[in-house]
C-alpha cells in the first residue's frame, strides 16, 4: 500500500494514470507519517521513505531515498526475499 499527505481525488488520479495494481491511503493531516518519523517540520513535504511491515506487524527494513524510488521497491522485495526463506 501507498501512503501519502496527498487528497483521496488526487491520488486516484495518479493511480488510473499510473495503474498502480495497490491501495493508496490518504494522510492529509499527516499524522501516519508523523506516527513513522517521516513529517518535515511546517508545510514541507514529508520524506520518502519504505516500510517493510512483517505479517507479524514488526518492521522487517526501513528504505530511505529522496530521488531513487526504484531502488526502494529492489530493496524492499529484496527484504522480502530473505524474509519468506
Amino acid at each position: 500500500m501507498g501512503i501519502s499527505a496527498d487528497p483521496v481525488d488526487r491520488q486516484k488520479t495518479f493511480d488510473e494514470e499510473n495503474d498502480l495494481g495497490f491501495p493508496l491511503l490518504s494522510d492529509p493531516d499527516r499524522e501516519i507519517a508523523r506516527g513513522f518519523g517521516v513529517k518535515r517540520f511546517g508545510p514541507l513535504p514529508n520524506k520518502r521513505a519504505t516500510f517493510v511491515i512483517g505479517r507479524d506487524r514488526k518492521i522487517l527494513g526501513i528504505i530511505k531515498s529522496e530521488l531513487d524510488m526504484s531502488g526502494h521497491a529492489d530493496k524492499a522485495l529484496s527484504i522480502l526475499r530473505v524474509a519468506v526463506r
